[in-house]
């Protein structure tokens, strides 16, 4: 598999209260304001949103999916910036850049740098993020 940079890669997906609501339970997640819409209207937020963890995993799910396609995928870090919530009943755009890629003969692959974000259905950008994975032929 070869990888370019400035290559791009993206997908949206529509939420959910239900969806978000099982993702943060499933994770451990309690807090309501991502599953009681009561509780959620008395908050800076006004509505439910999805948790962080939920956006993040998106994103990042993202990468193993695009990269499985032709070859095998190893996430080596991450990092995330949040900058506005998602709410639960949004549209959201998952997107990826890659920046650099470097040949690595010991790990039989490439280490590609990536830069992500989500964008709201309003155009702004919700979540920010930067990444290392390898990518390789098999595992």
């Amino acid at each position: 598999m070869r990888v370019r940079a400035r290559e791009r890669f993206s997908s949206e997906i529509t939420l959910t209260p239900a969806m978000v609501g099982a993702y943060a339970r499933a994770a451990g997640d309690d807090n309501p304001v991502h599953h009681d819409p009561e509780f959620a209207a008395a908050t800076r937020y006004r509505r439910v949103i999805a948790s962080g963890t939920h956006t993040t995993a998106l994103l990042l799910g993202l990468t193993a999916s695009h990269f499985s396609k032709s070859g095998a995928m190893v996430g080596l870090e991450f990092w995330v910036r949040f900058r506005r919530p998602v709410y639960a009943d949004e549209t959201i755009r998952l997107e990826w850049l890659v920046v650099k890629v470097t040949p690595n003969e010991k790990l039989q692959g490439e280490i590609v740098e990536l830069r992500g974000r989500i964008r709201g259905a309003d155009g702004q950008t919700a979540l920010g993020a930067k990444g290392r994975v390898l990518v390789t032929e098999r595992l």
